[in-house]
């Protein structure tokens, strides 16, 4: 599970660096531009880091499922070698599923080439174009399915089977179990609530606020919460916390 968590540790670092540093600069400046070069690179990061976060996830509710349903054969079935495959899949799978049928089907931008939002996201670019974009709709659609839609839809599946097990179990040892999931549990509704707002409705012809509002959740909000969720969910962390807490507040009592 650590290794995964190194995995989304640098995923949420790359969501973050790709978007933050450029909308710190617009807010402190009074010419907000990007040049097209620039815009292009944040926009296949951003494609390729959601992307890949979707099925890194998804592989971590995998991994729970073998943790709990089959504990036993967990040291077989997730042996390092496995762990490497399947972090080498999320990333291949991404590449290949969001990265290239982007690159296969450019747009011409129309002038005044003006985003509302505050990077250059995918939806907000193709509203720029001069053609009909239903086509590029169409397929941003369709990879959103195997991107987001179904790797939520394993998780679900993961998580039904590991509720099912868990209720098997002595009543005693239930909450030890499921305190293994409700991290991740609270990542994935974080996550994957916005990402399907995103790209899973339909999209309205006029770019809207809307889209800035919801994708500061995910870009923004998320990777910057993902480190706090995993570590009060830690023996040691919450411990090393209170003791923190104890102290402040006692040296508060004396002063």
């Amino acid at each position: 599970m650590y290794y995964f968590l190194v995995n989304l540790s640098f995923i949420d670092l790359c969501y973050s660096s790709a978007a933050i540093p450029k909308l710190l600069i617009d807010l402190l400046s009074t010419h907000r531009t990007i040049s097209v070069i620039g815009c292009l690179i944040q926009l296949k990061v951003l494609l390729l880091i959601g992307g890949s976060e979707c099925q890194l996830l998804a592989v971590m509710a995998y991994d729970r499922y073998i943790a709990i349903c089959h504990p036993l054969h967990y040291h077989v079935l997730m042996r390092w070698s496995v762990c490497c495959y399947l972090a080498t899949f999320v990333w291949m799978f991404s590449f290949i599923n969001i990265i290239i049928p982007s690159l296969a089907m450019p747009i011409r931008v129309c002038y005044p080439n003006k985003i509302n939002h505050f990077m250059c996201e995918v939806l907000s670019v193709l509203r720029l174009s001069c053609e009909d974009t239903s086509i590029q709709e169409l397929v941003i659609f369709s990879v959103g399915f195997f991107a987001v839609l179904l790797p939520f839809l394993l998780i679900m599946v993961s998580y039904i089977c590991i509720i099912s097990t868990i209720l098997k179990i002595q009543a005693g040892r239930r909450s030890k179990a499921f305190s293994t999931c409700t991290s991740h549990i609270t990542v994935v509704t974080t996550y994957f609530g916005t990402a399907m707002v995103t790209y899973l409705t339909p999209q309205s012809t006029e770019s809207s606020n809307q889209d800035k509002y919801v994708s500061i959740f995910y870009v923004i909000i998320s990777p910057m919460l993902n480190p706090l969720i995993y570590s009060l969910n830690n023996r040691e962390v919450k411990k090393l916390l209170l003791n923190l807490f104890n102290v402040v507040f006692y040296r508060n009592l004396r002063t």
